[in-house]
């Protein structure tokens, strides 16, 4: 080891972090519940396909009125 080696830095976020993960162990629980709860989810490929087949196309001006 140099004698010229500093302690490793940490800003005050993380810090804070490490402190706030510490005192609160049930935090990360909770992270990976609300992460499940919004974001996690199986999608069904067909149904997808089936959707996306399903839109109308969009007409390149959306407030032009029908000229017939």
């Amino acid at each position: 080891m140099s004698i010229f080696r500093r302690p490793d830095y940490q800003s005050d976020t993380t810090q804070f972090i490490n402190q706030l993960k510490a005192s609160r162990p049930e935090l990360d629980a909770q992270q990976v519940a609300g992460r499940a709860l919004l974001w996690d989810k199986q999608v069904d490929r067909k149904i997808w396909g089936e959707y996306r087949e399903g839109q109308v196309e969009q007409k390149p001006y959306v407030y032009q009125t029908n000229a017939d």
